[in-house]
């Protein structure tokens, strides 16, 4: 295969584009050129390995792509390069991810910093292959990263800042880089992308800790281990994630000097003299801003707060961003069966532990199962509810339809 830096050098993107959320990622896959990808392809991230797998075949990258059997085997794959001291990245979603789920709490104690873009679907049964978060959300405790992008710029943005975070000495932790099925993944808008030169001057080189092919300073993976010694190597892998705030702002605010765009964990939308917030992530959070606009035009402070990171979850911030607030409603596109909704749960905690800030009475929906769409209308019912004190002690459900087949609910909203 002919060198790619040759090749890289000669093909600078243009500033801007119209491409979808997996072209994105699949293009900054390119441009980060990492050693090793190993993919199974499943809808709707399939669109990802088969754009790289395109670069492969031309030589315009110099990876080594590994086509496999299944997605177990991929994230296998993936594990077993990364700890020998390859970059490595690879794609999945929804079920292909719940039959990774065995390898992901492996990878992150083994501290592989594998870069995954996942594109949020529906678990099944019964199938569905729209989007919501249920096959993320169950990951939420293997010790990855996990990071919801709002539209396809924040992906390819997303992607560069998962390398440099994932790689980072401080951290050493893989990164789920987050879009939602068709909604971001497939739909075209315009993204900036900078050359090729810049991205690569950006990422560097992966400088590994402890390589399994480093035959000078032998080292073991997959040992068993006692009591004596599990507990204290788990704290370390904690530690790891415990410093991730700290590294991905330094990382974000280089990026941003680069780019001109800044990404916080959380991205609060007029939410400083705001009255009543909707906490909410990825790509529904626009549908929420417009409508807090046009809330304010009739007077109503209302305001949105988007989860960009969800691990680790910056509880500190978010407890500061709805501090004093009339009300808050959570708005979760996936459901805990006897629990609270994960997005709530997290909301609900940051606040209990920040009790200084007085109480603030938090309501939690559900929304968008098996990608049925959130509307204006519903989002402005949920905000008039806040302003109503209309607040229930369980889920409630937007968009819910009854047995038969109008909206459930007293006024027929679907929202209660």
């Amino acid at each position: 295969m002919a060198s790619s830096n040759a090749v890289l050098s000669e093909n600078k993107r243009p500033r801007g584009e119209m491409t979808s959320g997996n072209m994105a990622f699949a293009e900054a896959m390119r441009q980060i050129n990492p050693d090793v990808v190993a993919a199974y392809p499943i809808t709707p991230s399939t669109e990802i390995p088969m754009k790289f797998a395109e670069f492969v075949a031309d030589g315009l990258v110099d990876t080594e792509y590994i086509t496999v059997e299944s997605e177990h085997s991929a994230i296998t794959a993936c594990v077993g390069a990364s700890v020998s001291g390859a970059r490595v990245m690879t794609a999945s979603s929804a079920n292909g991810v719940g039959l990774m789920h065995e390898i992901f709490p492996i990878a992150a104690a083994f501290r592989a910093p594998i870069v995954f873009g996942l594109v949020n679907r529906t678990l099944g049964a019964p199938i569905n292959i729209n989007c919501d978060h249920s096959d993320s959300m169950p990951e939420r405790d293997s010790g990855w990263i996990q990071i919801y992008c709002e539209d396809a710029q924040e992906v390819y943005d997303s992607a560069l800042l998962a390398i440099r975070l994932a790689e980072h000495r401080d951290v050493l932790t893989p990164v789920f880089v987050c879009q939602d099925g068709f909604i971001t993944s497939h739909c075209y808008e315009a993204v900036e992308f900078l050359s090729d030169e810049d991205v690569r001057e950006f990422v560097g080189t992966r400088e590994a800790r402890y390589p399994l092919l480093d035959v000078d300073n032998p080292v073991s993976y997959g040992s068993f281990v006692t009591s004596e010694y599990y507990f204290e190597i788990k704290r370390n892998q904690i530690e790891g994630m415990n410093n991730v705030m700290r590294v991905y702002g330094d990382i974000s605010n280089e990026l941003a000097s680069l780019t001109g765009r800044e990404y916080q964990p959380l991205d609060c939308y007029r939410t400083d003299d705001a009255d009543y917030v909707i906490v909410i992530m990825s790509s529904a959070a626009g549908v929420v801003k417009d409508v807090a606009d046009e809330l304010r035009a009739g007077g109503v402070k209302a305001g949105c707060v988007r989860v960009r990171m969800f691990r680790p979850f910056p509880a500190k911030e978010i407890s500061s961003a709805l501090s004093g607030k009339k009300g808050v409603a959570v708005l979760d596109r996936s459901a805990s069966p006897g629990g609270v909704s994960p997005l709530a749960a997290e909301v609900r905690s940051a606040l209990y532990m920040s009790c200084r800030y007085g109480f603030v009475p938090v309501s939690e929906f559900i929304y968008g199962l098996g990608g049925r769409d959130l509307f204006p209308s519903d989002v402005e019912r949920v905000f008039k509810g806040l302003m109503a004190e209309d607040y229930s002690s369980g889920a409630s459900y937007i968009g819910l339809r009854d047995k038969n087949g109008g909206a459930e609910g007293g006024d027929g909203d679907g929202s209660r």
